[in-house]
């Protein structure tokens, strides 16, 4: 277990505090219907002590409601009036949040809440202060798209060239991060751009930053994938963007 922390003050920080939730899972969601249920079900299964956030983002397809029947285990609904993007959700979501750790869960099935506790641990045991799950250190992972793999790997180059990292998987959906992390970010981008914003950020503050392996459950566009090759030329240009300026 991790030694208490202090503040400048002396109390102790937000890792800490235990009137907080050890864990608060936000999840932007958006026109999800097909998994919101079952992805909701799984993630409150998992047995860490945590809260559950959902930003449905402008969803048109029954999604909201689908998550409001999921009130009675706690999970808290957050709505945006129209859909605004990933990178807006996710800010929604991190403002909304309560715990001392904040992870980030795709609304889909692609990413698979049993990875909870190794995604922790090195917050946990205090050797990290954000913690990446990583597709490409050998988990399973189902065989899809060529060209989503080397879009992928480019951008990941790209972003360790400019943050002087060596993550294997920026653009990864699990993204862990002490409490103290997120609320330096002050996240500008409203779509996917809110990937390699995040970690050009995370890179600048000299945050600790583990990777730990994960599965991968990827879906097709046919299953309702939304990311493309606009999003990914946007992402290269976001890489610079945020290593230079904010």
């Amino acid at each position: 277990m991790a030694t208490t922390e202090q503040t400048a003050e002396g109390g102790p920080s937000e890792m800490d505090r235990h009137d907080r939730p050890l864990l608060s899972v936000v999840i932007p969601a958006y026109n999800e219907i097909g998994t919101i249920a079952d992805i909701l079900r799984l993630v409150l299964d998992e047995p860490t002590e945590k809260e559950v956030v959902v930003v449905d983002d402008g969803s048109t397809d029954g999604t909201a409601e689908e998550v409001e029947k999921f009130a009675n285990r706690g999970v808290r609904l957050v709505q945006h009036e129209r859909n605004q993007g990933k990178g807006a959700a996710l800010s929604t979501g991190f403002a909304a949040a309560e715990g001392r750790i904040i992870m980030v869960q795709d609304a889909d099935l692609e990413y698979d809440p049993e990875h909870y506790a190794a995604l922790m641990a090195p917050l946990l045991g205090d050797r990290a202060d954000v913690v990446y799950g990583s597709r490409f250190l050998g988990g399973p992972h189902r065989v899809l798209y060529f060209w989503h793999f080397l879009a992928n790997r480019m951008l990941t180059f790209w972003s360790n060239l400019w943050s002087n990292t060596n993550l294997s998987d920026m653009e990864t959906g699990y993204k862990v991060f002490r409490r103290e992390v997120v609320a330096e970010l002050a996240l500008k981008q409203k779509g996917f751009g809110v990937e390699p914003e995040l970690t050009q950020k995370i890179a600048r503050g000299d945050w600790r930053i583990f990777e730990v392996p994960i599965s991968y459950y990827g879906r097709t566009y046919e299953e309702g994938k939304k990311i493309g090759l606009k999003d990914a030329l946007w992402a290269f240009w976001c890489v610079v963007r945020y290593a230079v300026a904010d």
